[in-house]
């Protein structure tokens, strides 16, 4: 099933945009349970969590894998996107001199840094009543607000019912039906003569 999303990703390459890129997460309840799933106080139910990347026009890129919903999302973040970033530059992509669109949970500068990305993340300012020390971080409101497509796409997503509400207790069957939604999200513009 992986293949199948890496060749749709093959197909869309020249619809693309790559300027922007944008991260968010999406928890699903997990009703038999299964692997990796923990309660999420938030739903007050058990989660499983992913973490896809979407370029500005909606396209999934990469994705994380089946996450436990007990964490937040950006928990282990850094080993997560230190395997996508490269795993998108394997599929011929050139994500050089994007901007990284995400909530102020995800600021990962120095991965974003390392894969020549512009961090485009608000600050945290949880539990902080100044403003942080050193250079002020740059951020594009106007940017930012493009990342709507990844809520887009997740609404896409959500219209497979089995992604919405996990039944399947083994995460590599669940992974590879998001992968089946990522395809067909990726080819939903793509007419074949």
């Amino acid at each position: 099933m992986k293949r199948v999303w890496q060749n749709s990703i093959a197909k869309v390459q020249s619809l693309l945009d790559l300027s922007e890129l944008n991260l968010d997460g999406s928890h699903s309840l997990a009703k038999k349970g299964g692997d990796p799933v923990a309660y999420q106080g938030r739903k007050k139910a058990k989660t499983s969590n992913i973490l896809p990347i979407f370029d500005k026009n909606g396209y999934v890129l990469a994705s994380t894998g089946i996450l436990a919903g007990n964490h937040n999302d950006a928990f282990d973040l850094k080993p997560h996107l230190q395997s996508a970033f490269p795993w998108i530059k394997a599929q011929g992509l050139s994500i050089q001199g994007a901007f990284f669109n995400a909530d102020s949970a995800f600021d990962t500068r120095k991965v974003l840094f390392n894969h020549k990305l512009k961090p485009n993340i608000p600050e945290n300012k949880r539990n902080r009543k100044n403003a942080k020390p050193g250079p002020k971080r740059m951020f594009d409101r106007e940017v930012y607000l493009r990342r709507f497509v990844a809520d887009r796409s997740f609404a896409w997503i959500d219209k497979f019912r089995a992604l919405l509400i996990r039944y399947d207790r083994r995460d590599l069957y669940f992974l590879s039906a998001h992968f089946i939604a990522f395809a067909m999200i990726n080819l939903r513009n793509v007419t074949y003569s």
